[in-house]
């Protein structure tokens, strides 16, 4: 009885730490992306949340449609990066669980 409850302690334990491992990897996603004319830089966080913005001498040239048009484009570019890795780690702590 005593070798049964030590082995489900012991299985308990390795599952609370591959949940505290993907809640790590979750809040450690990030997406970044850039214009491809180099004017407008984007972070986001896993959940698509902004970071970071940034923007080059280039913006200076845009008519407002276009920054916009810019600004929006990267940034769900960047979501969508995101939103991948986040994916890609759920995936995979769903293969290693699954066995």
């Amino acid at each position: 009885m005593v070798s049964s409850m030590d082995e489900l302690q012991e299985q308990v334990r390795r599952q609370l730490y591959r949940f505290q491992d993907l809640s790590d990897q979750m809040a450690a996603v990030r997406g970044r992306e850039t214009s491809e004319d180099g004017a407008v830089t984007v972070e986001v966080d896993g959940n698509g949340a902004l970071q970071d913005l940034r923007f080059s001498s280039a913006v200076s040239r845009m008519t407002p449609a276009e920054f916009e048009r810019a600004v929006v484009g990267t940034s769900a570019a960047a979501a969508r990066r995101a939103f991948e890795r986040r994916a890609e780690i759920v995936n995979r702590f769903n293969e290693e669980t699954a066995g």
